[in-house]
């Protein structure tokens, strides 16, 4: 199925000079069919090579083109021998081993390349997920009674796959069971026909009555898959840039969409974010046709192909690609967004993140901006082969898969499944005071138990506040507001109940300035609440919780025309410590520029970043040593804090 990620098609053409003269002829001529994915022919002239000549590069050639070509034992094979040299191994080479073995059903020897793996590179975000979740194994591999799957009888030899929804009671997928040409384009990856998309009718879980989508997204390269809106007017696929001439000689896959006028479809239009230096692709729309997640090897991300986000604003224009982060991307590929906007919940699939084999399918509750720690669903919607392509109804409660599992009909298969499982409940609650009045426009904060934040939330007039969350979770929530403490409480969705209902109590904080009020009698003195601002993670925007509090200092430096007060901002101690001054200086700059815009002579007020070297608790970070404090440690120190000096 590797051929299925945001990777490339060659043309077949070579770039001079590429290959080292220590090289021999047989490997030169392997090389040239590797570069042009025609792993047969790479095959046959590396096995000509005689025994120990061929180079380190040339014997991992030789792995991937068995692998990519799903020949298990020889691929095995051709991996030992690969691990065994003593020159010119990569990390990479024992990741990639592990898991094909995996794969091969072989999991303590994967387990064993893992750990070198790790050995080597062990800030490696694969690296972490294996550590965290080796022993979770047998717990994957126990089939949920809660899904039930089964083979789509229209499945053919050839690839099925990527559904989509359409219309009331339609799919469209991509499949390569292309129908007899005089003369018939095959794909060099597997002599497979190219992609192309296909409609079908949805009866009893079934397809019926296939058939070709519109001729007018048939191109001479791979088409599909494809992503709607939900009034069918919309629509995004990949496909193969056929115009594309860079240097490189590498035809990237690219996006293109299209409006249907209730007639006919508009002709394809790149997408704007596409580029022909790196793919874009397996694009997956939000229900309204304005928000859209793809998968692109763009540089910036994390390594291999990483999961974006963009929104199309009221002029039409795409944002700037937005880069789903490191709890959902890893240095592997994360590929086939899908959205299950009912229950905010991200699936998609990686070969990154720990799992079964192959690909597996992973979801990330999230509240629609942004995403948690991701979970591994394990069997049966995973097995030790590639899985992909989860998409579900609006319940969850039906939907298709893919995967190139062994009871398949060949290659990749689209499976229907049906679930009972519970996707997601939800937290509601009030910040209050001790007498149970709410507390307006609180900052709330949700993590789970390994104080990884999962989303926030500002409380409306009176308090109230919601999160979705998973179910059989602990959570915390914490409650932040000037003038008051912070307010913590706990909380799990354990059990039945899909509403749990957890408020969040907060205390008066006592005051921290006396000042004495020059428009005022002589020596009357008053007392001013004069609490630091918070702000988020790697952020400096002033958040919502934060305005009242800046508010309170404006209008005391209106009141008393001679105050002049410092502010200090800090970071806490994740970064370097240059990044945490530059950011605690752009936290200054941030509190000074809200309040000199709204006082009288601004100079009154001066500022400055300390980065993190005033911790208000023992939340420090030494060398390559990560802090242990909690997130809600962390967010005491990213803070601006205000002297009053005359």
């Amino acid at each position: 199925m590797k051929q299925l990620m945001i990777l490339t098609v060659l043309l077949f053409t070579l770039v001079p000079g590429a290959f080292s003269q220590e090289k021999t002829k047989r490997e030169i001529k392997g090389d040239k069919c590797f570069f042009i994915y025609d792993f047969e022919c790479a095959i046959r002239f590396y096995n000509r090579v005689k025994d120990g000549q061929l180079t380190t590069m040339g014997q991992r050639h030789l792995a991937e083109s068995h692998a990519n070509l799903a020949h298990e034992e020889e691929a095995e094979a051709a991996y030992a021998a690969l691990i065994a040299r003593s020159e010119g191994v990569v990390a990479d080479d024992y990741y990639d081993y592990a898991m094909l073995l995996k794969t091969n059903g072989k999991y303590d020897e994967s387990n064993r390349m893992m750990d070198r793996f790790v050995a080597q590179q062990p800030g490696d975000l694969r690296a972490q997920s294996y550590v965290a979740n080796k022993e979770n194994y047998s717990e994957y591999e126990s089939s949920d009674p809660d899904y039930t799957l089964s083979n789509l009888t229209m499945n053919t030899q050839s690839q099925d796959f990527g559904v989509a929804y359409y219309e009331s009671n339609k799919i469209v997928y991509s499949s390569s069971d292309n129908p007899p040409k005089l003369i018939r384009r095959k794909y060099n990856w597997n002599g497979q026909p190219y992609l192309k998309l296909y409609v079908a009718e949805v009866d009893n879980g079934q397809l019926e009555k296939r058939k070709c989508f519109d001729k007018k997204f048939n191109s001479k390269l791979h088409d599909g898959p494809a992503t709607f809106s939900n009034n069918g007017t919309f629509m995004a696929m990949t496909m193969n840039n056929p115009k594309d001439k860079s240097p490189d000689k590498v035809v990237e896959l690219q996006i293109y969409t299209s409006s249907y006028d209730g007639e006919d479809w508009s002709d394809p239009a790149p997408f704007v974010h596409n580029q022909a230096s790196y793919s874009v692709g397996h694009p997956y729309l939000l229900a309204d046709g304005n928000t859209m997640y793809f998968v692109s090897d763009m540089p910036g991300g994390f390594g291999g192909a990483d999961l974006y986000k963009t929104t199309r604003t009221a002029g039409g224009a795409w944002s700037q690609p937005e880069n789903l982060g490191n709890l959902v991307n890893t240095e592997g590929d994360e590929l086939f967004p899908f959205v299950d906007e009912t229950n905010q919940v991200l699936w998609f699939a990686s070969d990154g993140h720990y799992g079964l084999g192959g690909l597996d399918i992973f979801k990330s509750y999230g509240n629609g901006t942004s995403w948690g720690p991701v979970e591994n669903p394990g069997a049966p919607l995973n097995s030790r082969y590639d899985d992909f392509a989860y998409v579900s109804n609006g319940e969850a409660n039906k939907g298709y898969l893919s995967s190139n599992r062994a009871d398949g009909n060949g290659s990749d298969d689209i499976y229907s499944f049906t679930s009972t499982a519970v996707q997601q409940k939800e937290i509601t609650g009030i910040t209050k005071d001790i007498n149970g009045k709410g507390i307006g426009g609180s900052f709330v904060t949700l993590r789970d138990e390994n104080d990884t934040v999962l989303a926030t939330q500002t409380a409306d007039g009176e308090g109230r506040f919601s999160f979705k969350v998973a179910p059989n979770k602990s959570f915390e929530l914490l409650g932040n507001k000037s003038g008051y403490q912070e307010g913590q409480t706990s909380t799990n969705t354990f059990g039945t109940d899909r509403v749990i209902e957890a408020d969040i109590v907060m205390l008066r904080e006592k005051p921290t300035v006396t000042i004495t009020d020059t428009n005022a009698v002589a020596d009357q003195t008053r007392t001013m609440y004069l609490n630091p601002i918070y702000f988020d993670y790697d952020k400096w925007d002033i958040r919502p919780d934060a305005i009242p509090e800046l508010n309170k200092v404006v209008a005391e430096m209106n009141k008393n025309p001679a105050m002049e007060i410092e502010l200090v901002a800090h970071a806490d101690c994740r970064g370097t410590n240059d990044y945490n001054y530059e950011l605690s200086r752009k936290r200054a700059n941030a509190t000074l520029k809200y309040i000199q815009s709204r006082i009288t002579k601004p100079e009154r007020i001066k500022g400055r970043g300390l980065g993190e070297t005033k911790p208000v608790n023992g939340c420090a970070c030494e060398g390559n040593t990560a802090s242990q404090c909690s997130e809600s440690e962390h967010q005491k120190n990213r803070r601006s804090e205000f002297i009053v000096k005359k």
